[in-house]
């Protein structure tokens, strides 16, 4: 097997619902490096995603902030392909199940909207973890890799104190978990994105990925080719990171 090779690994991947998303990204990287796949979402479009990838691939539609929907992508898993070796969590920051805005300052904001916020981006990185760790643990060389962002563990972003916490705590989680595991083999780190040209990004989103140092927004491909490494052999001794991938954003003192 080669550093970058898959063949004979199963991977699950959530988030993958828009054509243009990260997940959907990271679910043809992965299979493209011989990855079995189980792929998931919160509407129906998951199937539309299942039919671009290769016949196998299994499409589970399901709320990952209710605990039953991780347990039953890794029972798909395990029963499917006979183990799980690579786990991705894409899902959060927006869904087409739970569209209503969870922004806003600290005072504008209702304790049931800032829970609103930590369930989606916080609460589904934990249950994720927690059903898919045992198997991870199995395989003896799994991979765990959470998208955090650029916003909440490295920088902040006006109106938006909830999601800064909750990709914060993505981070911590990820440190936890990389400490508890490691001795079993497993991997654990997370990756933080910036502006990127996915099917959410906004006019002002756009607008402000021309004022990286590189001038524009990532790409999904980009965000996918890390964590597609991160998922691999090659990345052995890597774990309890956050690896910004963000066009030098985080680094420039300086606005054009």
């Amino acid at each position: 097997m080669g550093d970058l090779d898959l063949a004979g690994r199963a991977a699950v991947v959530t988030g993958v619902g828009g054509p243009r998303g990260i997940g959907f990204a990271v679910a043809r990287a992965l299979s493209a490096r011989g990855a079995s796949l189980v792929i998931s979402a919160t509407g129906d479009r998951v199937h539309q995603r299942a039919a671009e990838l290769p016949t196998g691939t299994l499409a589970i539609s399901g709320d990952l902030t209710r605990d039953h929907t991780a347990m039953e992508l890794v029972r798909a898993a395990t029963s499917r392909f006979g183990r799980l070796d690579i786990a991705v969590n894409c899902a959060g920051m927006t869904s087409t199940a739970r569209p209503e805005p969870e922004s806003g300052a600290v005072g504008q904001l209702s304790f049931e909207t800032w829970r609103a916020s930590l369930s989606r981006n916080l609460d589904s990185a934990f249950l994720f973890a927690r059903a898919v760790m045992p198997a991870l643990e199995e395989s003896g060389a799994g991979r765990l890799v959470m998208v955090a962002s650029l916003t909440g563990p490295v920088m902040g972003m006006r109106g938006e104190v909830a999601y800064c916490a909750a990709k914060a705590g993505v981070v911590g989680l990820v440190r936890g978990l990389a400490l508890d595991s490691a001795v079993a083999g497993v991997t654990v780190n997370a990756v933080a994105p910036g502006w990127i040209a996915t099917d959410s990004q906004t006019p002002d989103e756009h607008r402000q990925g021309l004022r990286t140092p590189v001038g524009r927004s990532g790409t999904p491909e980009e965000v996918a080719g890390l964590i597609a490494y991160l998922c691999s052999p090659s990345s052995s001794y890597l774990t309890g990171q956050c690896v910004i991938i963000d066009g030098g954003n985080s680094i420039a003192e300086e606005r054009a």
